[in-house]
């Protein structure tokens, strides 16, 4: 038995075998690619929707103490008005 050398293709391997484990792996492929793309456009949108969350909760607060400061000044002028301090 003499050995053969190098790689060869035995006959009875179909050749519509090959080419459906060629288009499958094709496939899958170009899945992939879709899930990774998707999966960055997720993390962009998680990324900016933290930072609108942080944004959101700075204004809270100036909203908090712009009403602190109304309600002091409100005080004050009640306080003119009726002459009382």
């Amino acid at each position: 038995m003499a050995m053969n050398d190098g790689w060869h293709l035995d006959k009875r391997v179909p050749i519509a075998l090959i080419v459906t484990i060629a288009t499958q792996t094709g496939a899958a492929l170009l899945w992939a690619g879709g899930a990774a793309e998707r999966l960055t456009s997720l993390e962009t949108r998680a990324a900016r929707t933290g930072e609108m969350a942080e944004r959101t909760a700075r204004l809270e607060e100036q909203s908090n103490a712009m009403r602190a400061s109304l309600a002091r000044i409100e005080e004050k002028l009640d306080r003119a008005v009726t002459g009382r301090r």
